[in-house]
């Protein structure tokens, strides 16, 4: 196992979630990796080397105040990307 963040599993999910149905905000993958970048610079990061370690640090992702933090930064990051997309 390599040297990972486990908040960008988790942030790209919530991504995706958020984005899913929604029309009027771009989906492109550049927008999506601004998103993740800008929520991520804003979160603790939660790096892991071993397996046991994932397992650990997914346990950690089972709290619900954890998942508000993660959602608030995420919508925080789309309103950032909506009002200054680096496209056009």
């Amino acid at each position: 196992m390599e040297l990972h963040n486990l908040l960008e599993d988790e942030v790209s999910n919530i991504i995706n979630k958020l984005l899913k149905d929604k029309e009027d905000i771009c989906t492109c993958d550049k927008c999506k990796l601004d998103i993740a970048a800008i929520a991520l610079n804003n979160l603790k990061p939660r790096y892991v080397v071993t397996e046991k370690g994932a397992l650990y640090g997914k346990l950690d992702t089972l709290d619900y105040q954890f998942d508000a933090d993660l959602v608030k930064e995420v919508i925080k990051a789309i309103n950032i990307v909506v009002n200054k997309p680096h496209h056009e």
